[in-house]
C-alpha cells in the first residue's frame, strides 16, 4: 500500500513538472491562403457572370432584331422587283443573299412543316432516274436529299453545286428535265416567265411541283384565287393532278405537261400574286 502511494504522488509531481502543452491549431498555409483566394475569385466571376450573360443576350436579340429588319427589307424587294433585277440586285452585293437566306432560315424555322420536305417524299418515292431542276433552290437541300440528278438554281451560287441565273432564263436545254420544282420560289413580279421556262425544259409528261405560302392563294385577304392561277398554268399547257390546301401555312400543286402543246394558241390571264411580306416584332 505504502508503494502505491508513494508512486501516485511521484506520478502526480511528474505531471505538475511537464504540465501538458495545449493543442494548437494547424498554421494556414500560403496553399489554404490561395484556395481562399480562389474561392473568393471564383465568386466574383460567378457573380459577374450572370450580367454578362445578360449583355451577351441582349446584343444577340439585338442582333436578330436588325437581321430580321434587314430580312423584310431584303424580301420585300423580291417579292417587287422582277427576277433580272433581283440577279442585279445580289451580283452587286452578294452579301446580301447571305443576309436574306440567313433571315429566311429563322422564319422557316417557326413552321411546323417545312414543304421541302413533301417535295423530298414525293421525289424520294419515285424513280431516282428522273432528271430535277429545282428553281430557287436555296441552300440546294433537296440536291442533298435525294439520289436524283438535280440542277440546282438561283441568283447567287454559294455551293459549286448551284447555278446562278435568272430563273427565266436558265441553261438548260429543251424537254431536258423530268420534275421542275418551285418551293416558295414564285417571288418575282415576272413569276410567270418562271413557269414558262419550266414548261420548256420539261419533257412532255414531266411533272411541275409548285408549294407557296398559303396566304398569296386567299382571295379573301388580297391574294389571288387559286382557280385563276391553277387556269393560268393548265393554259400555258399543263394538266392539274393535285391541289392541296390541307397544311396551314402552304399548299401544293402538282401539273403533268401536256404530250402535245395547243396549237391554238390564246394570251393568258396571269393572276398577281400576293407578296409575302413579314410583320415587323
Amino acid at each position: 500500500m505504502k508503494e502505491e502511494a508513494a508512486t501516485s504522488r511521484n506520478r502526480k509531481r511528474k505531471r505538475q513538472r511537464n504540465p501538458e502543452t495545449p493543442r494548437k491549431e494547424p498554421y494556414e498555409t500560403p496553399k489554404n491562403q490561395n484556395n481562399e483566394k480562389k474561392r473568393q475569385r471564383d465568386i466574383k466571376i460567378n457573380g459577374g457572370s450572370s450580367a454578362s450573360s445578360k449583355s451577351s443576350n441582349f446584343l444577340h436579340a439585338l442582333r436578330e432584331k436588325l437581321s430580321g429588319g434587314n430580312f423584310r427589307r431584303l424580301n420585300e424587294k423580291l417579292y417587287t422587283c422582277s427576277g433580272q433585277e433581283a440577279l442585279d440586285y445580289f451580283n452587286e452585293d452578294p452579301s446580301l443573299f447571305d443576309m436574306y437566306h440567313t433571315g429566311y432560315q429563322q422564319q422557316m424555322s417557326n413552321w411546323p412543316e417545312l414543304p421541302v420536305n413533301s417535295i423530298i417524299n414525293w421525289l424520294s418515292s419515285r424513280s431516282s432516274s428522273f432528271v430535277v431542276a429545282d428553281f430557287g433552290c436555296g441552300d440546294a437541300r433537296i440536291a442533298k436529299s435525294v439520289k436524283n440528278k438535280v440542277f440546282s438554281f438561283d441568283l447567287v451560287s454559294k455551293d459549286p453545286s448551284v447555278i446562278a441565273c435568272d430563273m427565266s432564263n436558265t441553261p438548260l436545254e429543251s424537254s431536258s428535265v423530268d420534275v421542275a420544282v418551285f418551293c416558295l420560289s414564285l417571288m418575282g413580279t415576272n413569276y410567270s416567265s418562271y413557269i414558262k421556262e419550266a414548261h420548256r425544259v420539261l419533257r412532255p409528261s414531266g411533272w411541275l411541283l409548285i408549294a407557296e405560302v398559303k396566304s398569296r392563294f386567299d382571295s379573301n385577304n388580297g391574294g389571288a384565287d387559286p382557280k385563276d392561277f391553277v387556269k393560268a398554268v393548265s393554259d400555258l399547257g399543263f394538266s392539274s393532278s393535285l391541289k392541296d390546301f390541307s397544311n396551314k401555312m402552304f399548299i401544293l400543286l402538282h401539273f403533268k405537261k401536256k404530250e402535245q402543246l395547243n396549237s391554238n394558241k390564246k394570251k393568258i390571264e396571269w393572276p398577281e400574286l400576293k407578296a409575302c411580306l413579314y410583320k415587323r416584332r
